[in-house]
């Protein structure tokens, strides 16, 4: 080799022989150690290193905030997580950090059931594993004027009545029978005979029957004021929300009077042109929501009445006797406890119902 001439690593460059003279034909730069032969020189191997199942994921975090427990990583320093990846798409679809879950495997290997585990744990101690919520989305609109009034009013009615509910079911099976038989004749004159119609000419007689139903209480001066008017209030679902139009006097109309009414009543509301003298006046309430479905409820007494009656959605079933079928129909009782007790309820309610099973028990008593 000539002076400057490039040497590459492996090269042969020299022989140096035992006792040589210090000075040699070519210089070259005189290693620590004697450079091996040739044909032994190879390029340094790396230590052999344990590889891991699966290929290490080098993240960077910038040393900010810690990301929390459970939140999506935030950039920091490298912190490799040994998962497969069914493993990272079980933890992205709870919404867990992986890299804040702790392996049980002694390799460092996380897999499914450490990442359950570790979504179980945050959410018992209160730390949610999901990343930072986005506010919710809501629409504000203001009350009407209505349901500012139905607001003020049934607060007023459950804070200061102790209600009792009572519930009991009527076979309606004759009853609903007869009705359809003279529907026709209410048809005649405009009217649709329901089964609303008949339970308010059932409620104000039983209201006869027991007066104590169809009061208002004074607790400042201790007195209880007792109605001769049987005004039946009927809780209405409106476009404006819930109203209770009356209807007078239902002890002294007839059926198809009652029904006529109802449905002026009801076409009025439907229309939104219910008026002050249509809400006025009521005694007790009677509120029906078969129509819509359900059984038995807790109704809320209409203030300053004393009791409310409820109906469900009547449905059939087989007697326990003769296996025929029988219509029934769920009724709640809800009263005002102060001045009714649990009795004087069992004993109105039940008259209720025998009077719906037999109707001529209204012509009788009431």
């Amino acid at each position: 080799m000539k002076t400057g001439d490039t040497v590459k690593a492996g090269q042969f460059v020299a022989e140096i022989e035992a006792g040589a003279a210090a000075s040699a034909p070519v210089k070259a730069p005189a290693p620590e150690k004697p450079e091996p032969k040739p044909e032994t020189v190879r390029s340094p191997a790396p230590a052999p290193v344990k590889e891991p199942k699966i290929e290490p994921v080098a993240v960077k975090e910038e040393k900010s905030e810690p990301a929390g427990e459970g939140l999506s990583p935030k950039v920091g320093t490298f912190k490799a997580v040994s998962a497969a990846p069914n493993v990272r798409k079980l933890a992205r679809e709870l919404g867990v950090n992986i890299h804040n879950v702790p392996a049980s495997d002694p390799d460092g290997h996380i897999s499914e059931e450490d990442v359950k585990t570790f979504a179980r744990e945050s959410l018992q101690n209160g730390r949610p594993p999901v990343g930072k919520k986005s506010e919710p989305s809501v629409r504000i609109e203001k009350m009407t004027q209505t349901r500012k009034a139905t607001m003020k009013h049934m607060a007023h009615c459950w804070a200061t009545i102790p209600h009792v509910t009572q519930h009991d079911v009527a076979d309606i099976t004759k009853l609903e029978e007869l009705r359809k038989r003279y529907a026709p004749r209410a048809e005649a004159v405009g009217a649709k005979l329901t089964m609303t119609a008949i339970l308010i000419k059932v409620i104000a007689a039983a209201l006869k029957v027991h007066p104590k139903f169809n009061c208002s209480i004074n607790p400042e001066k201790e007195e209880i004021i007792y109605k001769e008017n049987y005004n039946i209030g009927i809780a209405m679902d409106t476009p404006k929300g819930l109203l209770v139009p009356v209807i007078a006097d239902g002890d002294k109309k007839n059926f198809v009077e009652l029904a006529l009414e109802l449905r002026a009543l009801t076409e009025r509301a439907k229309a939104g042109k219910l008026t002050v003298e249509d809400l006025k006046g009521g005694t007790f309430t009677f509120t029906n929501l078969g129509i819509i479905g359900g059984s038995f409820f807790t109704p809320i007494v209409n203030s300053p009445e004393v009791a409310i009656l409820g109906s469900g959605r009547a449905y059939w079933e087989a007697g326990i006797e003769d296996g025929e079928k029988r219509f029934r129909l769920p009724l709640s009782l809800s009263y005002d406890h102060r001045i009714i007790d649990g009795a004087d309820g069992a004993r109105f309610l039940k008259w209720i119902v025998e009077a719906i099973e037999e109707p001529l028990l209204i012509s009788l008593q009431g």
